[in-house]
């Protein structure tokens, strides 16, 4: 693997900008990035649940990658989301984003025809590895998505035999024990890349050092806080900000989720990613009036942490 260093911070689960009608607005992620390099994170996480990768073509996922290696100018990692329920395609997406220009490339489990054991993952993942064989690999676990809820520590240790460049997972699980223990694993050989926003401050006093999430777009001043108080042993200000976070991911809740009512709050940070496509249904107008009513019930537009 070329230049690897282990990830630290925050990583931005990308949404991926549409127009209306649900076709791709390229356009819009030159502005995007450019605010990314703003709010300070050290990376993005393209095309992944948050981007609503499954619901694109694999062009599209090459055209939103290659606008995202072109506007981050080196200012932040773009690690590429290249799992497909086809292994085919993810072997293609992989090579793709090695030729491009990406930094690592990530992969959940295919959700359709589901492995059914780690020997089975390992099988799958290790040519999708392979065809990126320069850039580190990280295993997306996400039973919630996918359905696939084998062992991750089992994973990490039988998969590294067959990928050397599998070097951690993205985990967005709320089974804490085996989070430790992944951290622990083979004397912390692995990374883990804290995947659930809303208790993020339970990851890092796990150990974890850095996090992908989708909240990290809109609200990056909580978040950067979490992370300096957990490294300062400040728990009353961390739980002070996971309680913040918390309220808004209510709010998301609300109105769809994170995918959902994510995408529709950056055009409240001046980002419009515009709708999702279908078969997320898009906010009206009248809808977008109530989320600011409710984002500013709870104090989302005070900067000040």
């Amino acid at each position: 693997m070329k230049n690897y260093e282990r990830l630290k911070g925050m990583i931005a689960a990308t949404f991926t900008p549409m127009h209306e009608d649900g076709s791709l607005h390229l356009e819009m992620i030159e502005r995007y990035a450019d605010y990314i390099a703003a709010i300070g994170v050290s990376g993005v996480f393209v095309c992944g649940t948050t981007g609503e990768s499954l619901s694109l073509t694999v062009n599209e996922r090459k055209l939103v990658l290659e606008k995202w290696i072109q506007y981050a100018k080196g200012r932040f990692r773009v690690i590429a989301h290249v799992g497909c329920n086809s292994q085919v395609e993810a072997m293609e997406l992989a090579r793709h984003a090695m030729e491009s220009g990406a930094y690592a490339i990530g992969a959940m489990a295919p959700s359709f025809f589901k492995p059914q054991s780690v020997a089975d993952l390992v099988a799958f993942f290790t040519p999708i590895a392979k065809s990126a064989e320069d850039l580190p690999f990280y295993y997306y676990n996400m039973p919630s998505m996918t359905g696939v809820s084998l062992s991750v520590a089992e994973f990490l240790i039988e998969g590294k035999k067959n990928m050397p460049n599998l070097v951690g997972v993205k985990y967005t699980h709320n089974n804490l024990m085996e989070m430790g223990e992944c951290l622990t694993l083979c004397d912390g050989t692995f990374e883990v890349l804290h995947g659930y926003d809303e208790i993020l401050i339970s990851g890092l006093a796990f150990g974890a050092i850095a996090g992908v999430g989708s909240t990290y777009n809109y609200l990056p001043q909580v978040y950067q806080g979490i992370f300096d108080a957990m490294e300062k042993n400040d728990l009353v200000t961390a739980r002070k900000l996971q309680q913040k976070s918390i309220d808004i991911v209510k709010v998301i809740i609300k109105y769809g989720g994170g995918v959902r009512g994510g995408k529709a709050i950056m055009r409240y940070v001046g980002v419009d990613c515009g709708p999702c496509r279908l078969p997320i249904h898009p906010f009206g107008e009248e809808e977008y009036e109530c989320l600011q009513k409710d984002l500013e019930a709870n104090d989302f537009f005070n900067k000040k942490v």
